[in-house]
């Protein structure tokens, strides 16, 4: 396959099994990796299917050359002949190659689809929109901070967004970030998320009870609600 070929996501035999393992689609799968918003053990899933991507790839190519050369618009010559050999040994290699990448993502989608089963996935907390939003706020960046004048703790994003510190308490009581105590606060101290706080963003979401609110675009806070009369 040409070197800089761009990789697209074509479907594979495992789509449907990925999916059902984790309550996503495939593309949204993709994007929490991009994210880094992914544990380890859904990112080396995705690392694997992306591979197996790559080689599908590979051989849809080499087939549709392979289909191109029997079409009947080249002369049957001897110079025919060493194409269809060339391009039936690329085909069979690419085939092999997708067969070691389909073990491997099936090797990574066994302890997942295990975890399924367990109901692993549904022990993380269904957390409210507010903390959702703050979570992934700082899956994307976000330091920890003390006033030198105030003393006051506040946590600023990637985004440039203030977050109360018993917001990001909340958090940490929940297990779901941690941040880095080895920097001293003045100084900012990292803070990210937990293996648990990942599986929480990209955990299913219950259906929303009537009249819930909508979740809040990321890096942006959900504004008080009216006080009842």
């Amino acid at each position: 396959m040409p070197r800089n070929a761009p990789v697209k996501k074509a479907l594979t035999q495992l789509d449907h099994r990925i999916e059902a393992a984790v309550g996503h689609s495939i593309g949204r799968l993709w994007q929490y990796r991009d994210r880094h918003l992914l544990d380890e053990q859904h990112a080396q899933l995705v690392d694997a299917h992306r591979a197996l991507v790559q080689a599908e790839t590979s051989v849809t190519f080499y087939r549709a050359q392979l289909n191109s050369l029997s079409s009947g618009q080249y002369p049957v010559d001897e110079a025919w002949f060493e194409r269809i050999d060339r391009t039936l040994d690329l085909l069979q290699d690419a085939a092999r190659t997708r067969d070691q990448r389909q073990d491997q993502a099936v090797a990574a989608l066994t302890p997942v689809e295990a975890a399924a089963r367990d109901s692993t996935l549904r022990n993380v907390p269904n957390l409210p929109a507010p903390d959702i939003a703050a979570l992934l706020a700082i899956a994307q960046g976000a330091n920890l901070h003390q006033n030198l004048l105030t003393q006051q703790l506040y946590v600023v994003t990637a985004s440039g967004t203030r977050m109360r510190y018993s917001q990001l308490q909340r958090l940490e009581e929940n297990r779901l970030v941690v941040r880095d105590t080895s920097r001293p606060v003045t100084a900012g101290q990292p803070v990210t998320p937990t293996d648990t706080g990942r599986a929480a963003l990209t955990a299913p979401r219950s259906p929303k009870a009537p009249g819930t609110a909508p979740a809040p675009r990321p890096g942006t806070w959900p504004t008080a609600a009216p006080a009842r009369r």
